[in-house]
C-alpha cells in the first residue's frame, strides 16, 4: 500500500474511532455504562491505530508525522488505563493526559500543515485539527471538572450542590468535546482524500 492511501487508510479508521468515542460519551439513555465503556475503549483503539498508520504512512519525519505518533500515545494512555486501572480517580487522570497528548499532537500536526494551504485538501485538514485540538482540550477540561467533584466528595463526605455543578460541567464538555473532536477527524479524513485524488 502506498504511503498516501496509508493516510487516507489511517484517517478513516480514526474517523470512525473519534464517532464511536462521542458515542460512548454521549449520555443516552439506551446505552448502559458497559456499553459506554466498550464504545470509549474501541474508540480509542480505533482512534490510537489510525493515527499510527496516518504517521507511518508520512514517511519522512515531519511535525505531521510526530503529531500523529503523539496521537497515538494519547490514545493508548486512554486504553492503558481503562484496561489496565480499575481507580476511577487514576483512570481520568490518565484519560486528562491522554487527551491532553492527543491535543499536543493534532497542534504539532497543525503546524506543518499551516506550511502549505495551497490545495482545498490542506484546507479541511486545518480546519479539521483546530477542531480535534479544541474537543480534546474540552474533554481534558470536562475530566477535570469531573476529577474535581470527586475529590471535594471524598473531603467533605458529602454530595453537594457545586460537586453536582462540576459533575455536569464534565459531562457537558466531555460530550461536545467529543462530537467537535469526531467533527474534527471526518473533515481531516476529506482533506486526507481530496489531497490523495490531487497527486
Amino acid at each position: 500500500m502506498e504511503n498516501g492511501q496509508l493516510e487516507v487508510v489511517g484517517a478513516a479508521i480514526a474517523a470512525i474511532g473519534t464517532i464511536t468515542a462521542a458515542v460512548g460519551s454521549t449520555p443516552f439513555w439506551w446505552l448502559s455504562e458497559q456499553a459506554k465503556y466498550n464504545l470509549n475503549l474501541w474508540g480509542n483503539l480505533l482512534q490510537g491505530t489510525g493515527n499510527a498508520l496516518e504517521a507511518n504512512g508520512q514517511g519522512e519525519i515531519s511535525l505531521e508525522k510526530i503529531g500523529n505518533e503523539i496521537q497515538a500515545v494519547g490514545n493508548s494512555t486512554i486504553v492503558a488505563g481503562l484496561l489496565l486501572l480499575e481507580e476511577e480517580e487514576v483512570q481520568t487522570r490518565l484519560t486528562i493526559s491522554g487527551n491532553l497528548m492527543q491535543a499536543l499532537g493534532g497542534a504539532a500536526a497543525l503546524g506543518d500543515e499551516l506550511k502549505d494551504d495551497s490545495n482545498i485538501g490542506e484546507v479541511y485538514s486545518i480546519v479539521g485539527n483546530i477542531m480535534q485540538i479544541i474537543g480534546n482540550s474540552m474533554q481534558a477540561l470536562g475530566d477535570g471538572y469531573d476529577l474535581r467533584a470527586e475529590e471535594l466528595e471524598e473531603a467533605t463526605g458529602t454530595d453537594n450542590g457545586s460537586d453536582e455543578d462540576n459533575n455536569n460541567k464534565g459531562e457537558v464538555l466531555n460530550v461536545f468535546g467529543s462530537w467537535i473532536q469526531a467533527g474534527g477527524s471526518v473533515l481531516s479524513f476529506i482533506g486526507q482524500v481530496i489531497e490523495e485524488e490531487e497527486e
